[in-house]
């Protein structure tokens, strides 16, 4: 789906603390920037990023009013990173077009002022869950606890760091 829509013509801007290398970045016609251009100049503004001390708000009131008014921002990485006050006012202002939320500032709470609107999309932090996925992520578990009842690593750990000490 990526590669067919990219074939319009599609510019994909990315901020990221380790840049993509340049065989990715040319197959995705991707540009890492900074925030600022980033918010500035896209129409569709994803969050993936984790919560960290630094990306606690990373959506605040200034980052929403840089934003193009025709634009929509999607979270999917952790509601905390968006701060929910700042984006209802956004939203009922007019600041940006729209909004979709699969997490939220204080699950499993919703910000009052987000519930009604109609151009905010809520789902309960099920973006995730098709059937296919949520097979894959159960098979996923599944490899996991094998391995270590065998003795042996986890193909996917959650803190590699723990390995070296075992």
């Amino acid at each position: 789906m990526a590669r067919r829509a990219l074939g319009f013509g599609m510019r994909v801007l990315y901020q990221d603390a380790v840049a993509a290398d340049a065989t990715t970045e040319r197959e995705l016609r991707a540009t890492r920037t900074d925030i600022a251009t980033l918010l500035r100049e896209s129409d569709f503004v994803t969050m993936h990023t984790p919560l960290l001390p630094e990306t606690r708000h990373l959506i605040n009131a200034q980052s929403l009013r840089t934003m193009k008014k025709t634009a929509y921002l999607i979270n999917a990485a952790r509601g905390p990173v968006v701060e929910e006050a700042a984006l209802v006012q956004a939203l009922k202002e007019g600041w940006i077009a729209g909004a979709g939320l699969d997490v939220f500032e204080e699950e499993p709470k919703v910000h009052p002022g987000l519930r009604g609107l109609s151009n905010v999309v809520l789902t309960p932090h099920i973006g995730s869950a098709s059937a296919d996925t949520r097979l894959r992520m159960a098979n996923l578990a599944v490899d996991n606890c094998l391995a270590v009842l065998e003795g042996k690593a986890p193909p996917t750990p959650v803190n590699p760091e723990v390995l070296a000490r075992t």
